[in-house]
């Protein structure tokens, strides 16, 4: 199997496994017939803190549930596929930062579901893209923009049904991380040019340090 393919299976393992989870305990609670909502964050009081660990876990009905699984799936698999390194450390940094904001500053209700991980990852994706200077990783960027660009209105408190507060918090925290690791991920390619401008910068500092020394030897010979 090509190191490719390898790497893109891999990449969508914990995508995944992710989605299994939410969509076993989705299928479970309608099974039940029970209602987890009180599983959600409830800002600012004990009773929500639970939610911190719960709420992207917990979806108010199939099409909430599908509405963040297919970003879920395609933005978790560019994370894992092109920041393989650090990966991991953004999903969960992603997942309980945001919610630990949304519990310090939401609304006084339940909120619930993963649409704060999918509004982390197109943000880090983007801004890790373009503070990069990765032209791979800009074109990702670019793509981000074209398949997930019109999520920006979700940030905003336009729907009172819907928790703008995860979108927004879930935006600045992945903002928050593609400044954090902006020297984590991919090398950038250098090209031709930039390998030579280099090569002249180290001849210089070669020449320098050398003049430097002798400088050095003729001072300590002049003192003798």
């Amino acid at each position: 199997m090509k190191e490719d393919q390898k790497r893109f299976l891999y990449s969508v393992i914990f995508p995944l496994f992710f989605l299994f989870i939410i969509w076993l305990i989705k299928i479970t609670e309608v099974l039940l017939n029970l209602d987890f909502t009180s599983l959600g964050i409830f800002p600012l009081r004990i009773k929500g803190l639970t939610g911190i660990l719960t709420a992207p876990l917990i979806h108010s009905d199939f099409g909430h549930l599908i509405a963040n699984s297919i970003p879920i799936l395609i933005l978790g698999t560019g994370l894992f596929y092109f920041y393989n390194k650090i990966a991991y450390k953004v999903f969960f940094l992603s997942y309980f930062i945001a919610n630990i904001w949304i519990w310090f500053g939401a609304r006084q209700a339940y909120h619930i579901g993963a649409s704060g991980l999918v509004y982390s990852f197109a943000s880090f994706l983007f801004f890790s893209g373009v503070l990069s200077r990765n032209m791979k990783l800009m074109a990702i960027s670019l793509l981000v923009v074209f398949l997930y660009g019109s999520m920006v209105w979700g940030v905003l408190p336009i729907q009172p049904h819907i928790s703008w507060e995860s979108h927004l918090m879930g935006a600045i925290a992945g903002l928050v991380l593609a400044i954090y690791y902006k020297d984590k991920g991919p090398a950038r390619r250098k090209y031709s040019w930039e390998l030579e401008d280099e090569d002249e910068d180290d001849e210089a500092d070669g020449e320098e340090k050398y003049w430097e020394i002798e400088a050095v030897s003729n001072n300590t010979y002049n003192e003798k």
